[in-house]
């Protein structure tokens, strides 16, 4: 029997991506975890930062502590969010100027009321989470307080992805080989 070489050219290449990608994700893994361990040490520090102006530095204050003063609130809006009773419900967040002109976002609160609340601005202290917002650490505009960021809510679901493409890498040549087997003996 001649094996066919255009076809397994493109199940050796499909398969040698799965087994790359897989490999990939096992790199993900470690750096993620390198990430939650650099995140949970930045819990235990107190001294607050300087909240971060430029995003190439956000990663190396995350869960840290900050202050910035809302110069000008440029609006509110609501997401998903969770008391820190555990609730579920909305958070308030805030877009900023800053007095230098520099913007940030904050999650001043928790409600059960979607409605955005009425807050003019001020100093605000709170934890620097994902995506660079302040996540306020005093009740502000009568919001009850949210759950603290936990870098131990970051997913590291890399194992399991890095198992799938490897599963997809021997489905693949299984179902090749059997191909194979069928054409030879039909």
């Amino acid at each position: 029997m001649r094996v066919p070489i255009l076809p397994t050219i493109l199940v050796a290449a499909a398969v040698a991506t799965m087994i790359a990608l897989g490999i990939w994700q096992l790199g993900r893994m470690e750096e993620k975890e390198a990430l939650i361990a650099r995140a949970e040490r930045s819990l235990a520090l107190s001294e607050n930062v300087e909240y971060p102006r430029d995003p190439a530095v956000l990663e190396e204050v995350l869960y840290r502590r900050s202050n910035i003063d809302c110069v000008q609130v440029d609006g509110i809006t609501t997401v998903a969010g969770t008391s820190l009773r555990g609730e579920k419900g909305v958070a308030q967040r805030a877009t900023c100027t800053l007095a230098d002109g520099g913007r940030a976002i904050v999650d001043l609160g928790f409600s059960r009321n979607p409605a955005p609340v009425d807050w003019s601005g001020g100093e605000v202290r709170g934890t620097i989470a994902p995506g660079g917002r302040l996540v306020a650490v005093d009740e502000i505009a009568g919001l009850q307080m949210l759950a603290s960021p936990d870098p131990r809510d970051l997913p590291n679901n890399h194992l399991a992805y890095a198992g799938q493409w490897f599963f997809f890498a021997l489905t693949a040549l299984v179902i090749y080989i059997l191909a194979l087997r069928r054409r030879k003996s039909g």
